[in-house]
């Protein structure tokens, strides 16, 4: 419904749904997909004209998450660095937008609103009744009433709009015992940076620096680039040109955006100028004029997470995600100092993050994810990271789904139906450390052979290699797993998970950083485009059992990319076979999970 507003004859629109989300970006979007295809009708409100936040085509920076081997997260953040391997070969920006776009659009129970800045939060006590945003597009308001609010912003607008409790800045070591903490606390955070991209060309490229750029000299980079070497700048996606912490995150940003851009100008200006590196035939691609951020206000929900829980591996009861990113404390001067910009506190990969720390400990339908979830200080520079915010997000979207199908706050998820929800996000491709798939009725007492001989690991629950134990069945393309029920049931679905190579080893020709992040910085002359990782099957059928001896091709796939698939199947099973054809590289297949679903 449009109406006029009392305010300045501007038109408002009306929008009812059962969960608004506020920010679009990775956490924001995985929030509103995830609730969305758990059959709510979700609205998402975003403020930029491009989805991803700091990973968008305005910022640039790589999606991070766990470190090490076999920690890569699934579930939609791993669903869209598919998408990007198969659509995006050459790791385009503007491709990469449209991945991220079509991955909210074509969703039908999403209304998105880009450009459309939350302003406004109507409350009835601890409650909040709707949100109101300017979209600058259309010049029109947009008041959104739902039952539940995500706020996914970052900067957690919807704290001073609705009176939800926050922190900003660091505790003190004595607080919550924190001895990476300092000894007083104080309002410094870490600060925002502005990126920057080079692309390799085969002619010399000159640049004339703007008169208000810094002037740097090699003296200027202690700890921030490798000049020894003259063409290992070329890995660098210059994180550290980063100001701000000392300052308001939030209020300053246009100050801090004009003195970052001076800093970058002057940055590239050494690089192509100095003679200190081999530049000479690199062009400044882009420069970036958003700033992004690390750091600003935190939610306080109904835990705390902390220094201590991290480096205790977060074996919460309630645990519905995970990070693994080191606890990367930032100087908040930033490139002010010459000393090192960032300590990298040691944390284990990965550890287990609650669901009570994304949602709101005084207003009762409140969540949020992203680097604004309930954490200190040092327990923040982990979380922030983009990938664990993904996952995150994810968490929120289905526990606010969970939550409006069982008609209750979202702070009672826990503890009633907290094993509910970690099983709808394992089922929906999540990894839950130390946790294992509980399978519907219908699989008890099933059994998986392939040629005549038992396959147990694909009924064990784990879903992916953990604890240096890989839990897949791997065979011969052509190769028919049988699944067998004792008796006829009537299934709805076949789920099936496949091996995405989390490690990305079927790329064995590509630079490090492109094998651990969707997206690059620098564009060199010799890469190579990505693809879909080898061990993808490509092309499978799925035949049923419909009696007196004969069989039912019932599907047939020839163009997957994905890690996790549903084959509808809607009838009566008592035998099912799975027959992989052919892969993405690999010369065998590989399948974690093989699933009927009611």
């Amino acid at each position: 419904m449009i109406r006029k507003s009392e305010k300045e004859g501007f038109m408002i629109k009306e929008h009812e749904a059962d969960l608004c989300v506020v920010g679009g970006g990775l956490a924001g979007m995985c929030a509103a997909i995830s609730a969305a295809r758990r059959g709510i009708k979700v609205v998402l409100m975003h403020d930029r004209p491009v989805l991803g936040g700091n990973a968008s085509s305005e910022i640039r920076m790589w999606i991070r998450g766990a470190n090490g081997e076999d920690v890569r997260e699934t579930g939609l953040v791993e669903e869209i660095a598919l998408e990007n391997c198969y659509r995006n070969p050459n790791m385009n920006f503007s491709i990469w937008d449209s991945v991220l776009y079509e991955k909210v659009k074509q969703e039908e129970n999403i209304e998105l609103l880009l450009n459309c800045s939350c302003l406004d939060a109507q409350m009835e006590g601890k409650h909040i009744c709707s949100v109101t945003g300017w979209q600058l597009t259309t010049q029109m308001f947009h008041r959104v009433h739902a039952g539940i609010f995500a706020d996914c912003s970052g900067d957690s607008i919807l704290a001073p709009l609705t009176g939800a409790s926050w922190r900003m800045g660091r505790e003190s070591r004595e607080e919550f015992g924190e001895d990476i903490a300092p000894q007083i606390e104080d309002s410094c955070t870490m600060g925002l940076s502005c990126l920057m991209q080079a692309r390799q060309t085969n002619r010399p490229v000159r640049f004339i620096a703007p008169k208000w750029a810094y002037h740097y000299t090699k003296e200027d980079f202690p700890y921030r680039m490798e000049l020894d070497s003259p063409d290992k700048w070329r890995e660098d996606n210059f994180w550290w040109m980063e100001i701000g912490g000392t300052q308001d995150t939030i209020h300053d940003t246009e100050e801090l955006r004009d003195e970052l851009l001076r800093i970058a100008y002057g940055v590239w200006d050494f690089i192509k100028n100095s003679g200190v590196v081999d530049a000479k035939h690199w062009d400044l691609e882009w420069m970036g004029f958003l700033p992004g951020k690390r750091e600003s206000r935190r939610y306080v929900g109904a835990h705390i997470l902390t220094q201590n829980d991290v480096r205790q591996q977060g074996r919460f009861e309630d645990l519905i995600g995970y990070g693994g990113w080191t606890m990367d404390d930032h100087d908040p001067r930033g490139f002010q100092t010459r000393e090192k910009p960032n300590i990298f506190h040691a944390a284990p990969s990965p550890y287990g993050i609650p669901y009570r720390c994304l949602y709101s400990a005084n207003i009762d339908n409140l969540m949020f994810a992203g680097r604004n979830i309930s954490a200190t200080h040092t327990a923040n520079s982990s979380t922030r990271v983009m990938a664990t915010c993904g996952v995150l997000g994810q968490a929120v979207g289905t526990a606010a789904a969970l939550a409006v199908q069982k008609g209750v706050r979202p702070g009672q998820i826990y503890p009633k139906y907290i094993s509910v929800l970690q099983q709808e996000l394992i089922e929906d491709g999540c990894y839950l450390p130390w946790h294992r798939r509980e399978f519907f009725p219908i699989m008890e007492e099933a059994e998986i052979s392939c040629g005549g001989h038992s396959v147990p690991v694909l009924l064990d629950g784990m879903e992916r290699r953990a604890d240096g134990v890989d839990h897949a069945w791997e065979g011969q393309l052509g190769s028919e797993l049988l699944l067998t029920l004792p008796e006829p049931r009537q299934a709805g679905s076949l789920r099936i998970v496949f091996d995405s190579d989390l490690n990305r080893v079927t790329w064995e020709n590509q630079k490090w950083y492109v094998k651990r992040y969707p997206m690059k910085c620098n564009t060199c002359l010799d890469d190579s485009p990505i693809n879909v990782p080898g061990t993808i099957v490509r092309v499978y059928e799925v035949w049923v059992d419909v009696g007196n001896g004969r069989w039912e091709k019932v599907w047939e796939e020839n163009g997957n990319y994905q890690q996790q698939n549903r084959v509808p199947l809607n009838r009566m099973v008592k035998q099912l076979k799975f027959i992989p054809k052919a892969s993405w590289g690999s010369k065998t297949a590989r399948v974690y999970a093989l699933e009927l679903i009611e």
